[in-house]
This record gives structure tokens, sequence and C-alpha cells, in this order.
């Protein structure tokens, strides 16, 4: 599996100028059925994807933790809130609360998580590609191509609906 991630690290940054030209473009000027599409191609690629092979979001990034989040994951660890910030939480450089480690501790060897139904938020919604208003994300979904195959192969497909070739396809 870390082949396949190390190609998509790669593939995201060959693609990264034509991606963000695109994405920014959806951003400017959506489509009327945007929401709806993205929903569509969101279910299918994760009918294909198992993310438990993968876990690369969960290894190498650390989610914006919630107060809600807090309260909720501390509870069910049976700790106090202000004790799960010391332990697990920091602030980062744009002033959010994350997990202070990566990969993140409460990743089994299994790639299962931990505190799967108290998750933070941000965990249970990621990659963010169903979500409404998707061409608000788009600098989001950006940095998720390089992390996540599935966000990679979402925004290949959504740049094949639309008729763009990346440079690779233009050239045979």
């Amino acid at each position: 599996m870390q082949e396949e991630i190390d190609k998509l690290t790669q593939q995201a940054k060959e693609q990264y100028k034509e991606n963000k030209k695109f994405l920014e473009r959806l951003r400017q000027k959506p489509p009327k059925k945007l929401d709806v599409l993205m929903q569509d191609l969101h279910e299918k690629t994760f009918d294909q994807i198992d993310c438990l092979e993968c876990a690369n979001c969960c290894k190498t990034t650390a989610p914006i933790i919630t107060d809600r989040d807090t309260e909720r994951i501390a509870k069910h660890l049976k700790m106090k809130a202000v004790d799960f910030e010391k332990k697990y939480v920091t602030v980062d450089n744009d002033g959010d609360q994350v997990f202070k480690n990566t990969p993140c501790e409460f990743l089994a060897s299994d790639n299962y998580c931990l505190i799967y139904n108290v998750r933070p938020k941000a965990c249970s919604e990621y990659p963010h590609t169903n979500r409404k208003r998707f061409h608000q994300l788009n600098h989001v979904t950006l940095a998720n191509t390089s992390i996540c195959p599935a966000t990679l192969k979402i925004v290949e497909k959504l740049k094949e609906q639309f008729g763009v070739l990346n440079k690779k396809e233009k050239q045979r």
C-alpha cells in the first residue's frame, strides 16, 4: 500500500497546477448540479476503495478538534475534557486545535480507529468530497489529492465529466 501512496503523492504533485486551476474554475463558476454530481462520484469511488487498506489520512494529518469533539471523546475515554486536551491536543500554526501526534494515537495497527464511533467531526467528514457547496472547499480538496487516493480519483473523474484532460492524456 505504501507504494500506491507514494505514487499518489507523485501524481498529485504532477497534476497540482492543473487540478488547482480546474478546482478554482469550479469555485468561481460552479455548475448547478455540482453537489449532486459530487455525491455520486463520492459514493461510486468509495464503493471501490477501502479506507482501512490505506489510512494515510490518519497517518499523516492531524484533524481539527472542536470543543464538542473534545467533550465527546473525553467522555468516551472516561476522562475530563481538560485532561484529554492536555494529553492529546495542541494548537497548530493556524490557531486550530488538533491532535498532537501523527500518526493518530487512536489508529490501531490494523488501521481501525479506536474511537471510531466518537471520532472528530473532521475525521467523519473526510475527505469532504460529498459536502454541500463542494466548490467552496477547493483548497481542501486540492490538498487532499496528495493524501487520499479516493480524492485524487474523484477529482480525475470530475475533470473527465467536464472534458478536462490531464497532461499525459493530452500527449497521447
